[in-house]
């Protein structure tokens, strides 16, 4: 399984950015896809989820209200939409697969990509 995560770049405060993360390989109804993020010097956080098979999401409460995990099954592609941005939201973001009914911490993943790097500006 490989993700690839796209989507970052700069954005002024307010702004607004989506973030795509494909997945290679078939992704299960078990499945959870996540999103996570680190800036720098900081450790890696978790940000939004969603399971696969019901679509139900779940937010880190830093982003509840603000971003919007989504999935399209017949692409394989799992969304972030990121709205009323601020410069605390500038990290690396990641999108990761688990196959564990947990979902809010980094080791629940089994599979992670890249990372697209999103800067905000004030």
């Amino acid at each position: 399984v490989q993700l690839q995560a796209s989507g970052g770049g700069l954005v002024q405060a307010g702004g607004y950015l989506r973030l795509a993360c494909a997945a290679s390989g078939r992704t299960f109804s078990s499945h959870i896809m996540g999103w996570f993020r680190q800036a720098p010097g900081k450790e890696r956080e978790y940000v939004a989820a969603i399971r696969w098979g019901t679509g139900k999401t779940y937010y880190a409460g830093s982003v509840k209200g603000r971003f919007a995990i989504s999935r399209n099954s017949a692409e394989n592609t799992a969304y972030l939409q990121m709205n009323r941005l601020t410069p605390l939201d500038t990290a690396l973001y990641y999108c990761a697969r688990s196959v564990r009914g947990e979902f809010n911490f980094a080791g629940a993943y089994d599979y992670w990509g890249q990372g697209t790097l999103v800067t905000v500006s004030s």
